[in-house]
């Protein structure tokens, strides 16, 4: 099971790090394996999201997700997007914006850090709102408990994530923007941030939108497959489910690649921390792309989300946490060890208390069990 989700990674761990060896020597080697490990970390959270969704998405889409998807992520957010944000910050071409990484790394470097108040506020606001329309739902199972109960309540507010959001962006612009970090020192980028958060947020609101419409629309989808499966029996003819269910994937798809591309914010941005080598940089961004994209599958092939039902709960925290941090930064300079550190802590946590729910529940009979899970809705979990 290990080996058929995880190969591709494997394999192209293998022949990426093979190939900086070969055309750069072992310091590119080391660098790529640096790169690879950070995105991991960075990214682990947006794994476990990812499996949330990828769920609700039938064997051909989940598959899509891991090629089609793939080359989006590494192709699209590990290179492309650098080049993009340079080719608009220096106002030059894709072909010019390569050549000044190539050629002029310190100078590419610099455009990076002067786009990254724009970046963070984009980031940090569609990050935020996932983190906020999570914590302020009403759930069933709740992880802390004495923290999720009053925000559920507060939740039956129309329009309070956005609020929320919108004076966090606020503040932020008032706050940090007024002296955010830039290559020459400090700046004024409060109308920068102002603009590039409210874009953020849009973003979410549309794409979130969507997603919600036709994840409805896949679930009805579903219930009535079965009885066109029945009918189609009858009158001796088939009825494909991937068509029926093809629209409804298809956006969930799309917001899944949106998601993928705000995750990948930080660990791009934290990758010039670690070189201003473009090429070493798409090659270690992407092989830890490869590790999330299969990681997410081997979560929803093995059922692991069911079994451990506190690792979304502690993946959202993570999100709200690099949410935070992201907007910090637009002023402050935060490690990317510890954004990573911050996101693996929380999962692990989660993921701690889960282990000692299922071991708990294992003690009970099966009659108390019923009652106990009805307990744990309002109590705080062991280990929590």
């Amino acid at each position: 099971m290990a080996l058929r989700t995880f190969g591709w990674s494997f394999a192209v761990t293998a022949l990426g790090l093979a190939f900086a060896a070969w055309q750069w020597g072992w310091e590119a080697f080391g660098i790529v394996l640096i790169l690879s490990v950070l995105e991991i970390s960075l990214s682990f959270d947006n794994a476990v999201v990812n499996a949330g969704i990828l769920k609700r998405m039938n064997a051909f889409w989940q598959k899509i997700f891991l090629t089609v998807g793939i080359l989006i992520a590494v192709f699209g957010m590990r290179l492309v997007f650098p080049v993009v944000i340079v080719a608009i910050s220096a106002k030059v071409g894709p072909i010019e914006a390569v050549e000044l990484a190539v050629d002029q790394p310190e100078r590419y470097e610099d455009l990076v850090t002067d786009a990254h108040p724009a970046i963070a506020a984009f980031g940090g606001m569609f990050l935020l709102m996932i983190f906020l329309d999570f914590i302020l739902e009403d759930r069933d199972i709740k992880w802390l408990a004495r923290l999720e109960r009053p925000l559920a309540r507060l939740g039956r507010i129309d329009m309070l994530s956005v609020c929320v959001a919108l004076i966090a962006l606020l503040v932020t612009a008032l706050t940090f923007a007024t002296h955010a970090h830039v290559s020459t020192g400090y700046a004024d980028k409060a109308a920068t941030v102002l603009l590039s958060g409210v874009a953020g947020l849009i973003t979410y609101l549309v794409v979130g939108g969507l997603s919600g419409h036709f994840e409805d629309r896949l679930e009805e989808e579903e219930e009535h497959a079965h009885e066109e499966e029945e009918k189609a029996r009858a009158e001796g003819r088939q009825v494909s489910v991937v068509a029926l269910a093809g629209k409804a994937a298809f956006f969930l798809f799309l917001y899944l690649e949106v998601l993928d591309a705000s995750f990948s914010f930080d660990g791009v941005i934290g990758a010039f921390a670690v070189t201003n080598h473009i090429f070493w940089m798409a090659l270690g961004l992407g092989i830890g792309a490869m590790y999330v994209r299969s990681l997410t599958v081997y979560l929803v092939r093995q059922g692991t989300l069911d079994d451990y039902v506190y690792l979304e709960h502690g993946a959202h925290y993570a999100i709200g946490a690099l949410a935070a941090i992201l907007l910090v930064t637009i002023r402050h300079e935060i490690s990317e060890i510890v954004t990573g550190l911050v996101g693996v802590f929380l999962i692990a946590a989660s993921f701690v208390s889960s282990v000692r729910r299922n071991r708990a529940l294992a003690t009970v009979g099966e009659g108390a069990r019923g009652a106990a899970e009805e307990k744990e809705k309002t109590d705080v979990p062991s280990g929590a």
